[in-house]
Protein backbone atom coordinates (compact mmCIF):
# COMPACT_ATOMS: atom_id res chain seq x y z
CA UNK A 1 0.00 0.00 0.00
CA UNK A 2 1.53 3.35 -0.72
CA UNK A 3 1.49 6.02 1.48
CA UNK A 4 -1.08 9.09 1.33
CA UNK A 5 1.95 11.70 1.42
CA UNK A 6 5.03 10.07 -0.48
CA UNK A 7 8.16 10.85 0.41
CA UNK A 8 9.92 12.62 -2.88
CA UNK A 9 13.47 12.23 -4.19
CA UNK A 10 14.52 15.11 -6.82
CA UNK A 11 17.82 14.03 -8.41
CA UNK A 12 19.08 16.98 -10.60
CA UNK A 13 22.13 17.82 -12.71
CA UNK A 14 23.31 20.63 -14.82
CA UNK A 15 23.78 21.07 -18.17
CA UNK A 16 23.02 17.22 -19.11
CA UNK A 17 22.55 16.18 -22.57
CA UNK A 18 19.40 13.45 -22.89
CA UNK A 19 21.26 11.85 -25.51
CA UNK A 20 24.61 11.16 -23.55
CA UNK A 21 22.77 8.34 -20.86
CA UNK A 22 22.60 4.71 -21.26
CA UNK A 23 19.04 4.15 -21.19
CA UNK A 24 18.61 6.50 -24.62
CA UNK A 25 20.88 3.84 -26.41
CA UNK A 26 24.57 5.76 -25.83
CA UNK A 27 26.62 2.87 -26.27
CA UNK A 28 29.79 4.76 -24.92
CA UNK A 29 28.34 6.22 -22.01
CA UNK A 30 28.80 4.29 -18.29
CA UNK A 31 25.32 5.22 -16.40
CA UNK A 32 24.25 1.83 -14.48
CA UNK A 33 22.02 4.17 -11.62
CA UNK A 34 20.26 6.55 -13.84
CA UNK A 35 19.44 3.38 -15.84
CA UNK A 36 18.09 1.47 -12.98
CA UNK A 37 16.31 4.14 -12.12
CA UNK A 38 14.79 4.18 -16.15
CA UNK A 39 14.17 0.72 -16.44
CA UNK A 40 11.98 1.02 -13.37
CA UNK A 41 10.36 4.02 -14.09
CA UNK A 42 9.03 6.30 -16.79
CA UNK A 43 11.27 7.54 -19.57
CA UNK A 44 9.68 11.05 -20.94
CA UNK A 45 11.68 10.64 -24.41
CA UNK A 46 10.51 14.81 -25.37
CA UNK A 47 10.48 16.58 -22.33
CA UNK A 48 11.76 20.49 -22.84
CA UNK A 49 13.34 22.96 -20.65
CA UNK A 50 11.38 26.17 -20.31
CA UNK A 51 14.75 28.28 -20.88
CA UNK A 52 17.94 26.68 -22.70
CA UNK A 53 20.27 28.64 -19.59
CA UNK A 54 20.27 28.17 -16.29
CA UNK A 55 18.73 30.48 -14.03
CA UNK A 56 15.15 30.91 -15.69
CA UNK A 57 15.41 27.01 -16.14
CA UNK A 58 15.53 26.53 -12.69
CA UNK A 59 13.13 29.08 -11.41
CA UNK A 60 10.50 28.36 -14.14
CA UNK A 61 10.66 24.93 -12.98
CA UNK A 62 10.45 25.34 -9.07
CA UNK A 63 7.32 27.78 -10.01
CA UNK A 64 5.30 25.66 -12.59
CA UNK A 65 5.54 28.82 -14.79
CA UNK A 66 6.96 29.90 -17.75
CA UNK A 67 10.02 32.93 -17.75
CA UNK A 68 7.84 35.39 -19.05
CA UNK A 69 5.19 34.65 -16.43
CA UNK A 70 7.81 34.39 -13.77
CA UNK A 71 9.35 37.53 -14.88
CA UNK A 72 12.68 35.56 -14.66
CA UNK A 73 13.59 35.14 -18.37
CA UNK A 74 17.69 35.75 -18.12
CA UNK A 75 20.57 35.56 -15.93
CA UNK A 76 20.89 37.80 -12.97
CA UNK A 77 17.24 37.43 -12.31
CA UNK A 78 15.41 35.75 -9.63
CA UNK A 79 11.77 35.13 -8.55
CA UNK A 80 10.56 37.79 -6.56
CA UNK A 81 10.30 37.03 -2.65
CA UNK A 82 7.59 34.90 -1.31
CA UNK A 83 7.04 33.29 -4.74
CA UNK A 84 5.10 29.97 -4.80
CA UNK A 85 7.30 27.37 -5.58
CA UNK A 86 6.45 23.57 -5.51
CA UNK A 87 9.01 23.50 -2.21
CA UNK A 88 6.89 26.25 -1.11
CA UNK A 89 3.45 24.41 -2.05
CA UNK A 90 4.33 21.06 0.01
CA UNK A 91 5.89 22.63 2.99
CA UNK A 92 2.55 24.34 3.41
CA UNK A 93 0.70 20.82 3.64
CA UNK A 94 3.13 19.44 5.95
CA UNK A 95 6.05 18.17 3.86
CA UNK A 96 9.27 18.90 5.14
CA UNK A 97 11.59 20.26 1.93
CA UNK A 98 15.14 20.02 2.42
CA UNK A 99 17.72 20.68 -0.55
CA UNK A 100 21.40 20.08 -1.11
CA UNK A 101 23.21 21.48 -3.49
CA UNK A 102 22.75 24.02 -6.65
CA UNK A 103 19.64 26.21 -6.53
CA UNK A 104 21.01 29.29 -8.47
CA UNK A 105 19.19 31.78 -6.47
CA UNK A 106 20.42 35.51 -6.78
CA UNK A 107 17.73 37.65 -4.96
CA UNK A 108 17.31 38.17 -1.34
CA UNK A 109 15.13 35.20 -0.78
CA UNK A 110 17.20 32.22 -0.33
CA UNK A 111 14.83 29.46 0.81
CA UNK A 112 12.16 30.18 -1.87
CA UNK A 113 9.82 27.73 0.53
CA UNK A 114 12.46 25.23 0.66
CA UNK A 115 12.60 24.31 4.70
CA UNK A 116 16.18 23.52 5.17
CA UNK A 117 19.44 23.98 2.90
CA UNK A 118 22.33 21.60 3.92
CA UNK A 119 25.08 22.73 1.51
CA UNK A 120 24.92 25.21 -1.79
CA UNK A 121 25.04 28.01 -3.60
CA UNK A 122 23.54 30.67 -1.18
CA UNK A 123 25.19 33.81 -2.17
CA UNK A 124 23.24 37.15 -2.88
CA UNK A 125 23.82 39.39 -6.16
CA UNK A 126 24.54 43.34 -4.90
CA UNK A 127 22.11 44.06 -7.72
CA UNK A 128 19.22 42.84 -5.06
CA UNK A 129 20.04 44.80 -2.51
CA UNK A 130 17.62 47.60 -2.16
CA UNK A 131 20.05 49.28 0.20
CA UNK A 132 22.57 49.59 -2.13
CA UNK A 133 24.44 53.04 -3.03
CA UNK A 134 23.96 53.21 -6.72
CA UNK A 135 26.60 55.14 -7.44
CA UNK A 136 29.41 53.11 -5.61
CA UNK A 137 27.49 49.97 -7.05
CA UNK A 138 27.79 51.21 -10.57
CA UNK A 139 31.74 52.04 -10.12
CA UNK A 140 32.71 48.10 -9.60
CA UNK A 141 29.95 46.77 -11.97
CA UNK A 142 31.98 44.41 -14.67
CA UNK A 143 31.26 42.47 -17.31
CA UNK A 144 30.76 38.72 -17.06
CA UNK A 145 34.27 37.38 -16.46
CA UNK A 146 33.36 34.00 -18.91
CA UNK A 147 35.97 33.40 -21.76
CA UNK A 148 34.89 32.16 -25.47
CA UNK A 149 33.69 28.64 -25.76
CA UNK A 150 37.16 27.71 -27.93
CA UNK A 151 39.03 28.60 -24.75
CA UNK A 152 36.33 26.47 -22.49
CA UNK A 153 37.07 23.58 -24.91
CA UNK A 154 40.74 23.97 -25.26
CA UNK A 155 41.51 24.29 -21.43
CA UNK A 156 39.29 20.50 -21.18
CA UNK A 157 40.74 17.37 -20.21
CA UNK A 158 41.94 15.81 -16.75
CA UNK A 159 41.37 18.34 -13.66
CA UNK A 160 39.38 19.19 -10.49
CA UNK A 161 36.47 21.98 -11.61
CA UNK A 162 34.61 24.68 -9.34
CA UNK A 163 31.86 21.50 -9.50
CA UNK A 164 34.48 18.70 -8.22
CA UNK A 165 34.51 20.01 -4.50
CA UNK A 166 30.80 21.66 -4.99
CA UNK A 167 29.26 17.98 -6.07
CA UNK A 168 31.39 15.77 -2.92
CA UNK A 169 29.88 18.26 -0.31
CA UNK A 170 26.68 18.68 -1.80
CA UNK A 171 26.01 14.27 -1.58
CA UNK A 172 28.28 14.44 1.53
CA UNK A 173 25.67 17.06 3.08
CA UNK A 174 23.13 15.10 1.82
CA UNK A 175 24.30 11.74 3.26
CA UNK A 176 24.37 13.13 6.82
CA UNK A 177 21.21 14.69 6.49
CA UNK A 178 19.61 11.26 5.59
CA UNK A 179 21.46 9.44 8.85
CA UNK A 180 20.46 12.09 10.91
CA UNK A 181 16.44 11.87 9.45
CA UNK A 182 16.20 8.10 9.43
CA UNK A 183 18.11 6.84 11.77
CA UNK A 184 19.00 9.48 14.15
CA UNK A 185 20.86 7.48 16.63
CA UNK A 186 21.97 10.08 19.11
CA UNK A 187 17.91 11.27 20.24
CA UNK A 188 16.49 8.40 19.24
CA UNK A 189 13.47 10.09 17.45
CA UNK A 190 11.28 8.76 14.77
CA UNK A 191 10.83 11.18 11.73
CA UNK A 192 7.22 11.31 10.81
CA UNK A 193 6.61 13.93 8.60
CA UNK A 194 6.51 13.41 4.89
CA UNK A 195 10.49 14.82 2.90
CA UNK A 196 11.00 16.48 0.02
CA UNK A 197 14.53 15.80 -0.30
CA UNK A 198 16.32 17.27 -3.32
CA UNK A 199 19.93 16.50 -4.59
CA UNK A 200 21.22 18.92 -7.24
CA UNK A 201 24.99 18.73 -8.26
CA UNK A 202 26.99 21.22 -10.94
CA UNK A 203 28.33 18.50 -13.25
CA UNK A 204 28.38 18.06 -15.98
CA UNK A 205 28.40 21.66 -16.52
CA UNK A 206 31.82 22.96 -18.04
CA UNK A 207 34.74 23.85 -17.75
CA UNK A 208 35.12 20.25 -19.02
CA UNK A 209 37.29 18.23 -16.79
CA UNK A 210 37.04 14.76 -14.90
CA UNK A 211 39.20 12.15 -13.41
CA UNK A 212 42.58 10.49 -15.23
CA UNK A 213 40.47 6.82 -15.09
CA UNK A 214 37.44 8.48 -16.38
CA UNK A 215 38.97 10.61 -19.14
CA UNK A 216 41.16 8.14 -20.62
CA UNK A 217 38.71 5.33 -20.81
CA UNK A 218 36.39 7.79 -22.91
CA UNK A 219 39.20 9.31 -24.71
CA UNK A 220 39.38 7.11 -27.79
CA UNK A 221 35.58 5.90 -27.30
CA UNK A 222 33.75 8.73 -28.20
CA UNK A 223 33.00 11.04 -31.37
CA UNK A 224 33.01 14.50 -32.01
CA UNK A 225 30.65 16.52 -34.31
CA UNK A 226 33.81 18.15 -36.16
CA UNK A 227 31.76 17.24 -39.62
CA UNK A 228 29.26 19.84 -39.21
CA UNK A 229 28.79 22.83 -40.34
CA UNK A 230 26.76 25.81 -38.64
CA UNK A 231 22.98 26.04 -39.14
CA UNK A 232 22.13 29.11 -41.44
CA UNK A 233 21.13 31.47 -39.21
CA UNK A 234 22.20 34.56 -37.04
CA UNK A 235 21.25 33.25 -33.35
CA UNK A 236 21.83 29.44 -34.56
CA UNK A 237 25.02 29.66 -35.64
CA UNK A 238 26.10 32.64 -32.55
CA UNK A 239 29.17 31.25 -30.93
CA UNK A 240 30.28 28.99 -32.99
CA UNK A 241 33.78 27.21 -32.58
CA UNK A 242 35.20 25.95 -35.76
CA UNK A 243 37.39 22.56 -36.06
CA UNK A 244 40.60 23.06 -37.15
CA UNK A 245 40.42 26.72 -36.99
CA UNK A 246 39.29 27.41 -33.43
CA UNK A 247 40.26 24.27 -31.80
CA UNK A 248 41.53 20.97 -33.39
CA UNK A 249 39.71 17.47 -33.50
CA UNK A 250 41.94 16.64 -30.63
CA UNK A 251 40.76 19.31 -28.17
CA UNK A 252 37.22 18.51 -29.42
CA UNK A 253 37.61 14.93 -28.42
CA UNK A 254 39.34 15.83 -24.65
CA UNK A 255 36.21 17.62 -24.10
CA UNK A 256 34.19 15.55 -25.06
CA UNK A 257 35.82 12.46 -22.96
CA UNK A 258 35.65 14.75 -20.27
CA UNK A 259 31.97 15.98 -20.49
CA UNK A 260 31.35 12.07 -20.44
CA UNK A 261 33.48 11.70 -17.43
CA UNK A 262 31.25 14.33 -15.62
CA UNK A 263 28.20 12.66 -16.47
CA UNK A 264 29.66 9.32 -15.30
CA UNK A 265 30.42 10.97 -12.08
CA UNK A 266 26.65 12.54 -11.15
CA UNK A 267 25.07 9.21 -11.73
CA UNK A 268 27.94 7.51 -9.09
CA UNK A 269 26.56 10.87 -6.61
CA UNK A 270 22.99 9.32 -7.36
CA UNK A 271 23.98 5.78 -6.84
CA UNK A 272 25.25 6.46 -3.35
CA UNK A 273 22.53 8.73 -2.05
CA UNK A 274 20.12 6.05 -3.51
CA UNK A 275 22.34 3.50 -1.37
CA UNK A 276 22.37 5.44 1.70
CA UNK A 277 18.29 5.49 1.87
CA UNK A 278 18.02 1.75 1.37
CA UNK A 279 21.05 1.27 4.04
CA UNK A 280 18.74 3.86 6.72
CA UNK A 281 15.99 1.40 5.72
CA UNK A 282 13.44 3.04 3.26
CA UNK A 283 12.20 1.27 0.43
CA UNK A 284 12.36 2.85 -2.63
CA UNK A 285 9.52 1.38 -4.44
CA UNK A 286 7.77 3.94 -1.65
CA UNK A 287 9.29 7.12 -2.98
CA UNK A 288 8.74 9.26 -5.19
CA UNK A 289 11.74 9.62 -7.48
CA UNK A 290 12.42 12.20 -10.08
CA UNK A 291 15.82 12.77 -12.31
CA UNK A 292 16.17 16.03 -14.35
CA UNK A 293 18.60 18.53 -15.48
CA UNK A 294 18.34 22.36 -16.30
CA UNK A 295 18.99 22.31 -20.05
CA UNK A 296 21.39 20.01 -22.11
CA UNK A 297 24.75 20.64 -23.95
CA UNK A 298 24.88 21.52 -27.41
CA UNK A 299 28.87 19.01 -27.47
CA UNK A 300 30.09 20.83 -30.80
CA UNK A 301 27.00 19.72 -32.59
CA UNK A 302 26.17 22.29 -35.31
CA UNK A 303 29.41 23.75 -34.37
CA UNK A 304 28.33 24.66 -31.16
CA UNK A 305 29.00 24.14 -27.44
CA UNK A 306 27.36 25.16 -24.04
CA UNK A 307 23.90 26.17 -24.45
CA UNK A 308 21.26 28.98 -25.25
CA UNK A 309 19.97 27.26 -28.58
CA UNK A 310 16.82 25.77 -29.38
CA UNK A 311 18.23 22.52 -30.81
CA UNK A 312 17.30 19.15 -29.36
CA UNK A 313 21.01 19.07 -27.73
CA UNK A 314 20.84 22.20 -25.70
CA UNK A 315 16.15 22.57 -24.92
CA UNK A 316 15.71 18.87 -24.19
CA UNK A 317 16.48 17.37 -21.39
CA UNK A 318 16.48 13.84 -19.20
CA UNK A 319 13.50 13.18 -17.46
CA UNK A 320 12.77 9.99 -15.64
CA UNK A 321 10.09 9.45 -12.67
CA UNK A 322 9.89 6.49 -10.64
CA UNK A 323 7.08 5.41 -8.72
CA UNK A 324 6.11 1.53 -9.03
CA UNK A 325 4.02 1.27 -6.18
CA UNK A 326 1.54 3.62 -8.40
CA UNK A 327 2.82 3.15 -11.81
CA UNK A 328 3.96 0.67 -14.23
CA UNK A 329 8.01 0.01 -14.49
CA UNK A 330 9.98 0.42 -18.09
CA UNK A 331 7.44 2.86 -19.82
CA UNK A 332 8.57 5.09 -22.60
CA UNK A 333 6.25 8.45 -22.91
CA UNK A 334 6.53 10.39 -26.26
CA UNK A 335 4.69 13.32 -25.63
CA UNK A 336 5.68 16.61 -25.22
CA UNK A 337 6.09 17.66 -21.84
CA UNK A 338 8.38 20.62 -19.86
CA UNK A 339 9.95 20.69 -16.65
CA UNK A 340 7.20 23.48 -15.51
CA UNK A 341 4.50 20.42 -15.14
CA UNK A 342 6.81 19.31 -12.60
CA UNK A 343 5.14 21.54 -10.20
CA UNK A 344 1.44 19.86 -10.85
CA UNK A 345 2.61 16.44 -11.20
CA UNK A 346 4.43 16.16 -7.33
CA UNK A 347 1.29 18.20 -6.28
CA UNK A 348 -1.32 15.35 -7.32
CA UNK A 349 1.30 12.70 -6.24
CA UNK A 350 1.53 14.07 -3.27
CA UNK A 351 -2.26 14.84 -2.60
CA UNK A 352 -2.09 18.92 -2.30
CA UNK A 353 -3.74 20.95 -4.38
CA UNK A 354 -2.65 22.81 -7.32
CA UNK A 355 -2.50 26.18 -7.07
CA UNK A 356 -3.85 28.82 -9.19
CA UNK A 357 -1.46 30.84 -12.13
CA UNK A 358 0.41 28.03 -13.36
CA UNK A 359 1.63 27.08 -16.53
CA UNK A 360 2.23 23.75 -15.09
CA UNK A 361 0.27 20.36 -16.40
CA UNK A 362 0.11 16.97 -14.45
CA UNK A 363 2.12 14.07 -15.77
CA UNK A 364 -0.07 12.13 -13.89
CA UNK A 365 -2.36 10.81 -16.88
CA UNK A 366 0.75 10.40 -19.54
CA UNK A 367 2.14 8.40 -16.44
CA UNK A 368 -0.43 5.72 -15.77
CA UNK A 369 -0.79 5.28 -19.80
CA UNK A 370 -3.58 8.13 -20.57
CA UNK A 371 -2.75 10.17 -23.43
CA UNK A 372 -5.97 10.87 -24.77
CA UNK A 373 -6.59 14.22 -23.54
CA UNK A 374 -2.90 15.95 -23.55
CA UNK A 375 -2.61 19.10 -25.40
CA UNK A 376 1.25 17.92 -27.07
CA UNK A 377 3.16 20.94 -26.89
CA UNK A 378 6.27 22.09 -25.00
CA UNK A 379 7.45 25.73 -24.53
CA UNK A 380 11.17 26.99 -23.85
CA UNK A 381 12.19 30.89 -23.89
CA UNK A 382 15.46 32.69 -23.98
CA UNK A 383 16.16 36.64 -22.75
CA UNK A 384 12.51 37.93 -23.10
CA UNK A 385 12.69 37.43 -27.16
CA UNK A 386 13.66 34.28 -28.06
CA UNK A 387 10.42 31.55 -28.32
CA UNK A 388 10.40 28.19 -29.55
CA UNK A 389 7.28 25.77 -29.68
CA UNK A 390 7.24 22.16 -29.90
CA UNK A 391 3.69 20.57 -31.23
CA UNK A 392 3.82 17.12 -32.36
CA UNK A 393 7.03 16.41 -34.42
CA UNK A 394 7.44 20.02 -35.29
CA UNK A 395 10.02 22.75 -33.72
CA UNK A 396 8.79 26.78 -34.66
CA UNK A 397 11.49 29.36 -33.08
CA UNK A 398 10.38 32.89 -33.11
CA UNK A 399 13.63 35.42 -32.58
CA UNK A 400 12.09 38.79 -32.71
CA UNK A 401 10.96 41.28 -35.95
CA UNK A 402 14.92 41.26 -37.06
CA UNK A 403 15.90 37.41 -37.34
CA UNK A 404 14.40 35.05 -39.46
CA UNK A 405 12.12 32.62 -38.03
CA UNK A 406 12.89 28.62 -38.42
CA UNK A 407 10.86 25.30 -38.36
CA UNK A 408 12.89 22.23 -37.96
CA UNK A 409 10.83 18.84 -38.64
CA UNK A 410 12.03 16.02 -36.57
CA UNK A 411 10.21 13.52 -38.32
CA UNK A 412 11.69 14.22 -41.57
CA UNK A 413 15.17 15.65 -40.83
CA UNK A 414 15.99 15.01 -36.90
CA UNK A 415 19.44 16.34 -37.57
CA UNK A 416 18.06 19.53 -37.32
CA UNK A 417 20.11 20.79 -40.65
CA UNK A 418 16.66 21.76 -42.53
CA UNK A 419 14.50 25.03 -42.28
CA UNK A 420 10.90 24.00 -43.09
CA UNK A 421 9.56 28.04 -42.65
CA UNK A 422 9.02 28.51 -46.15
CA UNK A 423 7.70 25.25 -47.32
CA UNK A 424 3.78 25.78 -48.64
CA UNK A 425 2.65 22.59 -47.31
CA UNK A 426 3.56 23.64 -43.41
CA UNK A 427 1.84 27.44 -43.91
CA UNK A 428 -1.31 26.12 -41.73
CA UNK A 429 0.68 25.04 -38.93
CA UNK A 430 2.94 28.31 -39.23
CA UNK A 431 0.42 30.16 -38.70
CA UNK A 432 -1.43 28.31 -35.87
CA UNK A 433 2.56 28.22 -33.99
CA UNK A 434 2.59 32.41 -34.70
CA UNK A 435 -1.33 32.88 -33.24
CA UNK A 436 0.20 30.74 -30.07
CA UNK A 437 3.33 32.89 -30.08
CA UNK A 438 1.37 35.79 -29.58
CA UNK A 439 -0.93 34.29 -27.14
CA UNK A 440 2.32 33.71 -25.01
CA UNK A 441 3.14 36.99 -25.32
CA UNK A 442 5.82 37.46 -28.47
CA UNK A 443 5.48 38.48 -32.00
Amino acid sequence: MRPDKPNILFLMSDEHRADVTGFEGNPVIRTPNLDRLAATGTVFRNAYTPSPICIPARQSMMAGQFPRTTGCESYGQDLRPGHMTFSRRLAQYGYQTVVSGKLHHMGTDQMQGWTKRLYGDMEVSPAFLESKEQSEFDKYARPSPKWSQAKEVMRSGIGKGPSVAHDRLTVEAALQFIDDYFNSTYYDREKIEPLLLKVSLLQPHYPYLTSEEKFTYYLNRVKTYSGESPFDHPFLSRMEVRPGTDASERELRRATAAYYGMVETIDEHYGTILRALTHAGQNLDDWIIVYTADHGEMLGQHGIWEKQKFFEASARVPLIIRYPGMFPEGKIVGQNVGLCDLFATLCELAGVPVPGGLDSRSLVPLLAGDDAAWDNEAVSQFRGRNLMIKRDHLKYHYYGPDMPEVLFDLQRNPEETVNFIGEPEYRERIDRFRRRAGELGFG
